[in-house]
C-alpha cells in the first residue's frame, strides 16, 4: 500500500506533505516493512534507521536502496501510461535501449528493434494484429538513418509482386496510434519481465470503426500477462466489451468531482443479457455509473484518520 500527498508551498513550489508505504504479506496481512514521511522527515519506519528524506521529492527512490522496498519501486517503475502522439512517432528519433516505450511513443523505433532482437513471437503478434487493423501492412521494423532512426513499414500494393516500403512519416495517424497501442501492451522489460500495468488514452483515435474489434482482441490478449487500462469515448470500441472477461467502469464529472464506478444495475443487466452492448448504451446516453458504488468509494481516500495509506 503506497500513498503520497503533494501540497503547494508559498510563495511558489511544492512540498511532499505526506508519504507512506506498507509492504504487507497478502496471506497473513502482517506488515513486513514500512515507512512514514511527513514534510521531509521520516517519522516511523521498519527497518530503522532509514536514509534521510527531503521535502521536495518522493522518498521511495532513496528507500529503494533497501531490498525491503525495492520490489515496490520496480513495480511502479515498470508501469507505462500513454497518450500516443503520431507527430512525435513520425519524427527521426535518437536511438535508446528501448526498454520502455515513452509516453508519447517518441522512441518506438528503438522498442520495435529490441522486440525483434529479443522476442520474435511478440513482434509476430504485433505484425499480425497490425495487418488485421490496417489491411495490407505486412510488418514494421526499425530503420537506421545516419545517427537517427525511424520506422519502416512494408505494405502490399496492387500490381506489385513485392511489398513497398514506407517510412513512418508517410503513414496515417491511425496506423501509428494503433501500432503504439500494440507495442505499449506487448512490450517487455529486461527481456522477460512483463510491464506490470499499461494505461492507454483513447487508442482508437483516427482508426476506422471496423478496426475496433481487432484492436480490442490485441489488448485482451496482452492482458493475459499485463494489466491493461484503456480510456475511450468510442461506442465502436465499447461494442467490443465482453462482460465475461473485461471490466467496464464509467467516469463522470459532477460539480468538479470526478467519480469512477461500475455500470449501474440496469446497464449491467442489459449488457449481461445481451439486450444492448455497452456501445449502444453509450449512443443512447444510458451508460451511467452505479450510485451505490460511488457512495462506497472509500478506497479513493489516500489516508485514513491516522495518516495510514
Amino acid at each position: 500500500n503506497y500513498a503520497f500527498e503533494i501540497a503547494a508551498k508559498k510563495p511558489r513550489g511544492f512540498v511532499v506533505k505526506r508519504e507512506c508505504l506498507r509492504i504487507v504479506n497478502p496471506a497473513t496481512g502482517q506488515v513486513r516493512a514500512y515507512y512514514d514521511v511527513t514534510e521531509g522527515r521520516v517519522t516511523a519506519s521498519q527497518p530503522s534507521p532509514l536514509p534521510p528524506a527531503t521535502a521536495d521529492r518522493l522518498y521511495l527512490l532513496p528507500a529503494s536502496s533497501l531490498h525491503e522496498f525495492r520490489a515496490a519501486f520496480d513495480a511502479l517503475r515498470s508501469m507505462g501510461f500513454y497518450n500516443l502522439n503520431p507527430e512525435q512517432m513520425k519524427q527521426l528519433q535518437s536511438p535508446d535501449a528501448g526498454d520502455l516505450l515513452h509516453r508519447d511513443g517518441a522512441n518506438i523505433a528503438s522498442v520495435i528493434g529490441r522486440l525483434r532482437a529479443d522476442d520474435s513471437s511478440a513482434i509476430k503478434r504485433i505484425d499480425a494484429y497490425l495487418n488485421a487493423i490496417v489491411p495490407g501492412v505486412t510488418d514494421v521494423e526499425r530503420a537506421p538513418l545516419g545517427p537517427k532512426e525511424t520506422l519502416r513499414f512494408r505494405q502490399l500494393v496492387k500490381g506489385s509482386p513485392h511489398p513497398w516500403s514506407f517510412y513512418a512519416v508517410s503513414m496515417s495517424d491511425g496506423t501509428l496510434r494503433a501500432l503504439g497501442a500494440l507495442v505499449a501492451a506487448t512490450q517487455l522489460t529486461q527481456g522477460s519481465t512483463p510491464v506490470r500495468l499499461v494505461g492507454i488514452e483513447e487508442p482508437e483515435t483516427a482508426l476506422h470503426p471496423s478496426a475496433a474489434g481487432a484492436l480490442m482482441d490485441a489488448l485482451r490478449e496482452a492482458a493475459i500477462h499485463t494489466q491493461v487500462l484503456v480510456t475511450t469515448h468510442s461506442p465502436d470500441l465499447l461494442d467490443q466489451v465482453d462482460p465475461e472477461t473485461d471490466r467496464l467502469l464509467v467516469v463522470e464529472s459532477r460539480d468538479g468531482t470526478t467519480s469512477i464506478a461500475q455500470v449501474d444495475e440496469p446497464g449491467r443487466f442489459a449488457i449481461r443479457d445481451h439486450l444492448y452492448t455497452a456501445g449502444e448504451l453509450q449512443r443512447m446516453g444510458q451508460l451511467h455509473p452505479d450510485e451505490s458504488d460511488i457512495a462506497r468509494q472509500d478506497q479513493l481516500v489516500l489516508f485514513d484518520a491516522k495518516g495510514q495509506p
